[in-house]
C-alpha cells in the first residue's frame, strides 16, 4: 500500500505558522484495547499518519504516548514530524488547572510537548468529579477569560505549539476573541455532510481559525441510520469516481478547506481515508451534496441536554 504524503494546512493564528496535517488519526474512547490502539499507530505511521488526536477525557493517551515512543524508537518517524493535539477536559477548564492538565496530558503521552491544546469544551464543572455524561448540576460558570489567559501561558511556556478550541459556536468564539490576545488556531467541530456548518466555516474562515471536523463520516454516537453513509445519491456519486462513500465525505471537507479526524483502526479503511488527493469532485457533486438534508449527531456532553449550548 506504500505511505501518502498528507498534505497540511498552516495554522495562521500561530507566531510559527505551524503546519498542521489535513488528515489525523481520531482515536476517541470507543478503543478498550490497549495493544490494538498501539499497532493500529504504527500501522497509520507507516501508511502516512502523522497527526493524532486525543483528549483527557478519551483515557487513550497512554497509549497513543507508548505507540509514538515506540515509532520513534523503531527510527519510523522523529518527533518533529509528528503532529499531536489533546484537550482540556471541563474538570479542568478553570484558570488555576489548565496548566496542571496539559503537564499531566504530556507526562501520560511522554511527550515534552503538544503541538495543539484544545478546550475541549465551552463548559465548566466541579473539578476532580470525572462523569460522562456530564451531570448539568455539576456545572459551574464557565472563566473563559481566565481559561484562555492559562492556555496563552501555556505557549509562552513551550508546552503547547498552538492553542485552540473545540465545539465552540459562532457566539462562543465571538465571545473568546473579545478576550483573546492569542487568537485560537483551530476549532474542532462535528462537521461532516449531513452538519455541513456552512455560517461557522464563514465564521472561522474570516478570522483565520483552521476548522477540524470530527465524525467527518457522521460515526460516533449514532443512534439510527447514518445519513451519510447510507445516503443513495452519495452512493451514487461515490460509485462515478471509482470511491466509497467515505472517501467523498472526506474530500468534500479537504475541498472546503478544513482538517479532519476520522476515526478507524481497520488497516484498509485508515488507508483509503488517506487516498483523497489525486482526484475531485464535480461542480454537480458540490450542488447535490449541498442538498443533503441537515441535522446535527452530536447534541452535547451533558445530561440533560442544554439548549443554548451549541447557540442555535
Amino acid at each position: 500500500m506504500g505511505s501518502v504524503e498528507i498534505p497540511t494546512k498552516v495554522l495562521t493564528n500561530t507566531s510559527s505558522q505551524l503546519k498542521m496535517p489535513v488528515v489525523g488519526m481520531g482515536s476517541a474512547p470507543d478503543f478498550t484495547c490497549k495493544k490494538d490502539t498501539k499497532d493500529a499507530i504504527i500501522e497509520a505511521i507507516k501508511q502516512g499518519y502523522r497527526h493524532f488526536d486525543t483528549a483527557a477525557a478519551y483515557g487513550s493517551e497512554q497509549a497513543l504516548g507508548e505507540a509514538l515512543k515506540e515509532a520513534i524508537e523503531l527510527g519510523l518517524v522523529t518527533r518533529d514530524d509528528l503532529f499531536v493535539t489533546s484537550k482540556l477536559w471541563v474538570t479542568e477548564n478553570h484558570p488555576h488547572l489548565v496548566i496542571p492538565a496539559l503537564q499531566k496530558s504530556l507526562k501520560t503521552l511522554q511527550l515534552d510537548y503538544l503541538d495543539l491544546y484544545l478546550i475541549h469544551w465551552p463548559l465548566s464543572s466541579q473539578p476532580g468529579k470525572f462523569s460522562f455524561p456530564i451531570d448539568v448540576a455539576d456545572l459551574l460558570p464557565f472563566d473563559v477569560k481566565g481559561v484562555w489567559e492559562s492556555m496563552e501561558e501555556s505557549l509562552k511556556l513551550g508546552l503547547t505549539k498552538a492553542i485552540g478550541v473545540s465545539n465552540f459556536s459562532v457566539k462562543k468564539l465571538e465571545n473568546l476573541l473579545s478576550v483573546a490576545t492569542v487568537l485560537p488556531a483551530v476549532n474542532q467541530v462535528e462537521m461532516n455532510l449531513a452538519w455541513q456548518q456552512k455560517k461557522l466555516r464563514e465564521f472561522c474562515n474570516a478570522h483565520g481559525i483552521v476548522l477540524t471536523a470530527f465524525s467527518p463520516v457522521r460515526k460516533g454516537a449514532s443512534r439510527g441510520p447514518n445519513e451519510v453513509m447510507e445516503n443513495d445519491m452519495l452512493k451514487e456519486i461515490a460509485d462515478a469516481h471509482g470511491k466509497s462513500v467515505a472517501q467523498i465525505s472526506l474530500r468534500w471537507l479537504y475541498e472546503q478547506g478544513v482538517t479532519f479526524v476520522p476515526k478507524s483502526y481497520d488497516k484498509e479503511r485508515m488507508n483509503q481515508n488517506l487516498r483523497i488527493f489525486d482526484w475531485s469532485l464535480t461542480k454537480e457533486d458540490h450542488e447535490k451534496i449541498a442538498q443533503i438534508k441537515q441535522n446535527r449527531l452530536i447534541p452535547g456532553p451533558t445530561k440533560p441536554g442544554l439548549n443554548d449550548l451549541y447557540d442555535d
